[in-house]
């Protein structure tokens, strides 16, 4: 997965990556868990939580500090995140997005994280209370 990250840092994958987020998500081989215009939710590959999702935009954004105030993902980001929350029953969470150096994929991205819940069934090799990891 480190090899996918270090690759992502190169404009020209990058750009591909978009562009499949974009044009062909279905190529990209995760559990879609919402789908907008503007944002893709799905469960990582690794999660670091009972309950884990990624949340992120589709469009080119780098990192928090470049997304406009105004920009529609953060509507749907909102959408998102809070009908995670009330669909699986989670009586305590996080809304995570990290920077800089704590930010180790080159695309904004939040986590939506929880220990606690009754709607939710931990996917199996999924670790109570383990740290957050990318």
């Amino acid at each position: 997965m480190n090899s996918i990250f270090r690759l992502l840092k190169r404009p020209s994958f990058y750009r591909i990556f978009i562009w499949m987020l974009n044009h062909v998500p279905f190529a990209i081989p995760v559990k879609r868990l919402r789908e907008t215009d503007s944002l893709l939710a799905f469960f990582p590959p690794k999660p670091a939580y009972p309950f884990h999702v990624i949340i992120l935009p589709k469009k080119a954004v780098r990192s928090f500090s470049d997304l406009e105030p105004a920009d529609p993902f953060l509507a749907d980001l909102v959408t998102a995140a809070q009908s995670l929350v009330a669909e699986n029953h989670l009586t305590a969470y996080r809304l995570i997005v990290n920077g800089g150096e704590y930010q180790s994929f080159p695309h904004l991205h939040f986590h939506l994280i929880s220990n606690v819940g009754a709607g939710f069934i931990p996917a199996q090799g999924r670790s109570q209370g383990s740290p957050l990891q990318e």
